[in-house]
């Protein structure tokens, strides 16, 4: 698979050097496995073609970034919590049955 002219394409240079390489999406399809061991242990990318045309891209997946600045934004862009809910929240808080203390508490 990805061999042109008798030469393997995945071993010319180190994966973080090599740009995408194109390939159909039949031979995407019979060597899938292949192509995901690839992606996973050596950090490979690949575009997967159908009709010479791109339709798809398999490479690592990136860690997620998520700051608190995130965070904080996400908090502020969903809308307020309204005092219905909240006093739904309070009656079942107190509708909960009382726990009995506990053995080992001093």
């Amino acid at each position: 698979m990805c061999k042109k002219e008798g030469r393997d394409l995945a071993r010319e240079a180190p994966a973080e050097y090599q740009a995408a390489r194109h390939l159909s999406a039949t031979e995407a399809a019979r060597g899938f496995s292949e192509l995901l061991n690839r992606v996973r242990y050596r950090g490979e990318s690949f575009v997967v073609e159908r009709g010479g045309v791109a339709v798809a891209e398999l490479r690592p997946a990136a860690p997620v970034h998520f700051t608190g600045a995130d965070l904080r934004a996400l908090l502020r862009s969903i809308p307020p919590v309204d005092a219905e809910y909240l006093d739904a929240v309070e009656e079942a808080a107190r509708a909960q049955p009382q726990l009995a203390e506990s053995p080992w508490e001093p």
